[in-house]
């Protein structure tokens, strides 16, 4: 191996040697020849000389070719981080003009609903004018809404308008809960309990179960116990619109009351589960509140009767009819006819038996037919909000 190193080295110096051989340059002036020699390793050496030069000017050149693509693409990058910062920089104009639109929309509609509510409700009451409803933070927990967007400065008027959606909605709620609790002292005012009739609407209840697709927490406790409050007022006014107050029939009751009597048939003494009213042969029988028709038909005793339903274990019972005027099944509304007056079963002439019945049992109707002006006056409040959603939808 060494041997061979060396013949290799020896190889490469003798193709050197050929390629610079000693050279003499013979220079002749004035009559006078000189010259001059050049050794094989000064060749070798300007040789060596001459590549470097030649290596270092193409790095030197490459080094600027390089640079000036560098140079150019950090410029191309600046060129376009440039545009960038122009299309963020409108975006941000654009967004703050869009939440500004978006605030003013919001108070327009926000004016809107106050206006409604003093329209329905009337002006805020002492407890509520002026005073701070929404109160501080439950358990140092800030609003999700303002938690979200109260650090973007532009975004201020809708943290503005959040607190003051909040104080609206409480205001409603008192407002909401003033009217159920009218409604609970009408239905009080008839004998029965609201309460009771809650629990039984509450036992009766179904559906399928669909998850809410809602964030958690999404709701406030403002709207939490605003949606409350008006399923408690609904359920209240639905059941005074249920009690049947309204008159079955245009006579003066009565000939014979609720309770002990002599039976007109036999003297004995026996209980009459109802009032009669008596009145002309055909004359109109008509449903004392809103419900659906459950019976037509006879019954032992009571002749052709109309029976209807009208929730909470309430029905009423209209007997000695001679004819029919509704059909089971049929929504009725309080007022609407349902029969006619006559003298079927056991009676001794035409007169209407009108019957409450409360879970089967019976009840004296006369509460319900002899209400106070207040409690009507919320009744006729009840059906016109109903009215009114009806025809909406």
């Amino acid at each position: 191996m060494s041997h061979q190193k060396k013949k290799g080295v020896a190889g490469l110096r003798d193709r050197l040697n050929a390629l610079c051989p000693e050279r003499e340059i013979f220079l002749r002036s004035g009559g006078q020849v000189k010259f001059i020699r050049i050794s094989r390793r000064l060749q070798i050496g300007a040789a060596g000389l001459l590549s470097a030069a030649l290596i270092g000017w193409a790095g030197i050149t490459v080094s600027m070719m390089a640079g000036s693509a560098a140079v150019a693409q950090q410029q191309a990058a600046l060129d376009q981080q440039g545009r960038s910062v122009a299309s963020a920089a409108s975006k941000v104009a654009n967004y703050r003009k869009s939440v500004e639109d978006l605030a003013q929309d919001l108070e327009a509609r926000q004016d809107f609903m106050d206006d409604l509510y003093k329209t329905h409700f009337g002006s805020e009451d002492g407890n509520a004018a002026g005073a701070d409803l929404v109160g501080p933070e439950k358990d140092g927990k800030k609003d999700s809404l303002s938690t979200k967007i109260s650090s973007a400065p532009e975004a201020a008027p809708l943290v503005r308008l959040e607190q003051r959606q909040r104080r609206f909605a409480l205001l409603l709620t008192h407002a909401i809960e003033r009217r159920a609790d009218k409604a609970a002292s009408a239905i009080r005012s008839f004998g029965l309990n609201p309460d009771a009739l809650a629990r039984n609407a509450a036992r009766a209840q179904g559906g399928p179960f669909v998850p809410w697709k809602g964030e958690k927490g999404a709701m406030t406790d403002e709207l939490e116990h605003l949606a409350d409050a008006m399923s408690r007022m609904e359920f209240l006014e639905r059941s005074l619109l249920a009690i049947p107050s309204g008159q079955p029939t245009a006579a003066p009751m009565l000939t014979s009351s609720y309770g002990y009597r002599r039976d007109p048939f036999n003297g004995h003494a026996a209980f009459h589960a109802g009032l009669d009213f008596p009145g002309r042969y055909g004359q109109s029988i008509n449903a004392a509140a809103n419900g659906k028709v459950s019976y037509v038909g006879q019954r032992q005793g009571y002749g052709n009767v109309v029976e209807v339903e009208h929730g909470n274990g309430i029905m009423t019972r209209y007997a000695h009819l001679s004819g029919f005027a509704a059909r089971v099944g049929q929504k009725v509304a309080r007022g609407d006819t349902i029969g006619r007056m006559g003298s079927t079963g056991r009676s001794t002439g035409t007169h209407l038996h009108f019957e409450v019945r409360l879970n089967g049992q019976a009840v004296n109707p006369r509460p319900f037919l002899e209400a106070r002006k207040d409690v009507l006056q919320v009744q006729q409040v009840a059906t016109a909000r109903f009215a009114d959603v009806r025809n909406r939808g």
